[in-house]
C-alpha cells in the first residue's frame, strides 16, 4: 500500500522523487500520445482498484482482530482511495464516467505541457530521469556537462516567448511541436498535436471553431499555462512570467534557476526590441491591406486589428523602457530568500505579483 502511494506521488513533478512524465515514459512503447494515454489511464484505474482491495482486506483483518463485525464494514468507496491518479478521488462529486475521463485526460495533457516546458528550460531531460538543472545560476553548459548529446536541446537562454502570434521561431509553441516530434516521431505528429489540442479544450480552455491544433496549443500557453503553473506550485512558481501588461504585446517565461544578472538585458535585445520592429512592420502591412480592401466587413476587421495592434505598440514601448531600467540594475537573486522575496524584485515586469508576493507591484 505504501509503495503504491509513493509511486503515485512521484508521478507528479511537484514531488522530489519525480523522474519522468508518464506519457513520455510510455513513448518507448507507443508512437501516439493517445495510445500512451489510454494505456496509462487503464493502469491508473487498475492501481486504484488494487489499493481499494488491499484497504478492504486490511479493514477486514482489523475488524476480525477486534471483534467489530457488528459495528464496522470493511467496504471502501473508490472516491476514498487517496491517489492523485484516481479520478474518483481527484475530482469527487457525482460525476459520470465520461466527465471523469475528460477531466483526467485534460489534466494529464496539461501535465505533459508542463513537463515539456521543463525540458525546454533544462530542468528535465529526455535522456536522464529526474531534475537536471535546479541550482542558482545554472546554464546550458551545466546541462551539456551532464548530457553532452541531448535528444532535445534546452533553450539557450531559458527565455521562452509566450505570444498569441508566431513572432519568434523559438517560442514555446514551436518548441512544443518540436518536442512532440522528437518524442513520438514525424509520422504521427499531426495526430499527436490534434490529441493534445482536443484534450486541452475538454476543460482547460474553450473550443474555438476553425482554429488549428497548433494555434489551440498556442492559445493555451499564452492564456492559461501560467495560471495552471501557479496553482500547481501553490503560488511559488519556478517559471516566471514577464509580461508587458493587459494587451500581452510581449510575454515570456524565465526559469528562475537559470536567471542571471544579464537575463533582462538579453530579453530586451533578443526579443523586445526585435518585436517592436516586427509590430511596426505588421502595422504597416495591415494599413496597406485596409487601403486595398473592397469589402466593408474586411475593412472593419482590419480596423479592429489595427486598433489593438496600436495599443500593443504603446504597451511594448512602455515595457521596454521599464525593462531597460531594471536591466541596467543587473538584479541578482538569492534563492535562499525564497520565491516570494525574489519575485518582488522586478516591479510590475512580472505577472501576478500580488498573488505571489501578497503585495502590489512597486
Amino acid at each position: 500500500m505504501v509503495d503504491i502511494a509513493k509511486l503515485d506521488w512521484d508521478s507528479y513533478e511537484t514531488s522530489w522523487g519525480f523522474l519522468v512524465n508518464p506519457l513520455v515514459h510510455k513513448s518507448q512503447s507507443f508512437d501516439t500520445i493517445e495510445a500512451a494515454w489510454l494505456t496509462q489511464s487503464e493502469h491508473w484505474r487498475s492501481v486504484s482498484l488494487d489499493l481499494k482491495t488491499l484497504e478492504q482486506e486490511n479493514n477486514q483483518l482489523c475488524i476480525n482482530a477486534y471483534g467489530l463485525q457488528c459495528e464496522l464494514e470493511p467496504a471502501v468507496m473508490l472516491e476514498d482511495i487517496t491517489l492523485t491518479s484516481n479520478a474518483h478521488y481527484r475530482y469527487g462529486g457525482k460525476r459520470s464516467k465520461e466527465e471523469l475521463e475528460a477531466l483526467m485526460r485534460c489534466d494529464t495533457l496539461r501535465e505533459l505541457v508542463s513537463y515539456t516546458i521543463g525540458c525546454m528550460m533544462g530542468r528535465y531531460s529526455l535522456d536522464k530521469p529526474g531534475i537536471i538543472l535546479a541550482s542558482q545560476g545554472d546554464n546550458l553548459q551545466d546541462y551539456l556537462h551532464q548530457i553532452p548529446s541531448p535528444s532535445f536541446v534546452p533553450d539557450e537562454d531559458a527565455i521562452l516567448p509566450l505570444t498569441d502570434q508566431e513572432w519568434f521561431a523559438d517560442d514555446a509553441t514551436n518548441r512544443f511541436r518540436e518536442f512532440v516530434r522528437v518524442v513520438w516521431g514525424d509520422e504521427h505528429l499531426q495526430e499527436n498535436l490534434n490529441f493534445v489540442a482536443e484534450g486541452l479544450c475538454l476543460h482547460a480552455i474553450k473550443y474555438k471553431r476553425g482554429e488549428s491544433d497548433l494555434d489551440t496549443i498556442r492559445r493555451y500557453l499564452s492564456t492559461q499555462f501560467f495560471e495552471d503553473h501557479l496553482r500547481t506550485y501553490k503560488k511559488r512558481p519556478i517559471y516566471w512570467l514577464f509580461s508587458s501588461g493587459k494587451y500581452k504585446a510581449f510575454e515570456c517565461l524565465v526559469y528562475l534557476h537559470r536567471y542571471n544578472e544579464g537575463t533582462l538585458a538579453r530579453m530586451r535585445t533578443e526579443y523586445v526590441i526585435p518585436l517592436s520592429a516586427k509590430l511596426n512592420a505588421y502595422a504597416e502591412k495591415l494599413e496597406q491591406d485596409k487601403e486595398a480592401s473592397t469589402s466593408a466587413a474586411e475593412t472593419k476587421r482590419l480596423e479592429k486589428e489595427i486598433a489593438t495592434l496600436h495599443k500593443q505598440q504603446v504597451e511594448l514601448a512602455e515595457f521596454d523602457e521599464k525593462l531597460r531600467h531594471y536591466a541596467d540594475q543587473r538584479i541578482s537573486l538569492d534563492l535562499d530568500d525564497g520565491v516570494k522575496v525574489n519575485y518582488g524584485k522586478f516591479g510590475d515586469l512580472l505577472a501576478e505579483v500580488k498573488a505571489v508576493t501578497g503585495e502590489k507591484a512597486g
